[in-house]
């Protein structure tokens, strides 16, 4: 590859950023893709070459990369107040319009909504309100955290802790003591032969059940879900898995977190993921799509049952001592108010409700039967297409292969910006403002970078291609 020239954007990157989620001394020879300007559901580089964002970024720009909307209500309000604090009993009219708005769209009653600046860290605020809670109530013991096996909540440490990503762990020092993982809701990988999707449920919550008798109910404070599982793969639960998982929880008196963080905001067709897995939190996080990502924001609701412990224990310790100098900021509040206004004025669970269908139809119809694909899965605007070396038996390929990052960079150049994460798994979480066609013109370019992948691994006698 030709070096970058010298002073261009991609050379000043080089020299000069430290990039997340990247092969730092890898990106010291390849350098970056300079994305410059985007419109709708596409982006444009330095090159002017134009892609089609088939991730909505990270998840998360739900109405795509321009809106002149959302960009006033941050002017105005910059004018207006560009900064204030929610210290101390503070407050401004963009925080208290939000919360009440999430209140009012929770998918159970909740109490009231506490802001952060990401997801991570809306997560990490959650975790720190449990063991507040539980210290409330007397019960010092009951602390430890409960994640899943490929489950994604953040990288901060707390978070990263819950998260249950090999790369998220490694040489990091986490998990922290206390946070402990059950069995990834994965049928496709993990059922057994012969057993039905909600025998498999069963099993999970059994595994479950299991985990919290071994380290003590009274240990146990709260279990962390996605309802769909994002970072992970996209892995949509066995029928029933939710139901089930939850009557564990409520015998043990365990608490229900909801990460909608990705979910959240129409993703998966209703207007949160809980809603369509039928999940009944007593805490629920969000980020990304409350502000289309326009500016940084997230936020925590928590039951009333949870709130008023917390209301107890401030009291007597005279401070609730938590908090971001930029909780409910009031631009970034400003942005996710004009949002969630768009989503009800655009109908936007009536447009995931056509789009979203159409999506998941012709990703089976395109992939479902191709050789390379194990298994194609999904719902609403959120789904996987999932490479294996062998479709008769599930296997992946060899990590050494770098199928994943081969086919990466291969959609890349047909003029797709993709995310391939654990187990050579293509995702999709496209703009929600996108089209029928927008799919359709997507998903050629996809098949264009399959086929390529395909000749390349045939010819390189990788894996079990006809």
């Amino acid at each position: 590859m030709t070096p970058p020239r010298a002073n261009s954007a991609a050379a000043r990157d080089i020299a000069n950023v430290l990039h997340p989620y990247t092969d730092l001394q890898a990106h010291q020879e390849v350098g970056p893709l300079v994305i410059t300007r985007g419109k709708g559901v596409r982006v444009w580089d330095e090159t002017g070459k134009e892609y089609i964002e088939s991730v909505a970024g990270l998840w998360c720009a739900a109405l795509g990369f321009d809106n002149e909307r959302l960009v006033q209500a941050a002017v105005t309000q910059m004018r207006k107040l560009p900064f204030y604090h929610a210290f101390t009993a503070k407050s401004h009219e963009p925080m208290i319009e939000l919360a009440e708005m999430l209140v009012q769209r929770a998918p159970v009653p909740m109490s009231k909504a506490f802001f952060a600046n990401s997801g991570s860290e809306a997560n990490d605020s959650a975790i720190k309100m449990i063991w507040y809670f539980n210290n409330a109530l007397g019960r010092t013991a009951k602390k430890k955290i409960i994640g899943r096996i490929k489950g994604y909540h953040g990288i901060t440490l707390a978070s990263a802790s819950i998260t249950g990503l090999p790369a998220n762990h490694r040489s990091f020092d986490v998990p922290l003591p206390g946070f402990v993982h059950t069995m990834t809701p994965h049928y496709y990988h993990q059922g057994q032969p012969g057993e039905t999707e909600e025998a498999f449920a069963t099993r999970c919550a059994d595994e479950l059940e299991k985990l919290i008798l071994a380290e003590g109910p009274d240990t146990v404070a709260a279990m962390w879900a996605e309802p769909i599982m994002g970072a992970g793969g996209v892995i949509v639960p066995p029928r029933g898995y939710f139901e089930k998982i939850q009557a564990v929880l409520r015998k043990y008196d365990v608490l229900l977190v909801a990460d909608e963080v990705i979910c959240g905001f129409f993703r998966t067709g209703a207007y949160w993921g809980s809603q369509t897995l039928n999940i009944e939190p007593d805490i629920l996080t969000c980020a990304k799509a409350l502000s289309s990502s326009f500016l940084p924001i997230s936020a925590v609701m928590v039951n009333d049952r949870v709130f008023q412990a917390l209301a107890k224990e401030s009291h007597e310790i005279g401070t609730f001592g938590h908090g971001f100098t930029y909780s409910g900021h009031p631009v970034p509040a400003a942005v996710a108010v004009e949002t969630l206004k768009i989503y009800d004025e655009l109908n936007m669970g009536d447009h995931v409700g056509q789009v979203g269908p159409y999506l998941q139809k012709e990703l089976r119809r395109r992939f479902a039967d191709h050789p390379l694909v194990g298994e194609v899965r999904g719902v609403g605007l959120i789904a996987a297409v999932e490479f294996v070396a062998d479709k008769a038996t599930h296997t992946n390929f060899d990590p050494k292969a770098k199928v994943g990052a081969r086919l990466n960079k291969l959609v890349e150049e047909h003029g797709v910006i993709g995310r391939v994460v654990a187990g050579d798994s293509l995702c999709f979480s496209p703009p929600l403002v996108i089209t029928e066609p927008e799919i359709d013109e997507m998903l050629d370019r996809i098949g264009r970078a399959v086929d390529e992948l395909s000749v390349q691994l045939r010819r390189e006698q990788i894996g079990v291609v006809a």
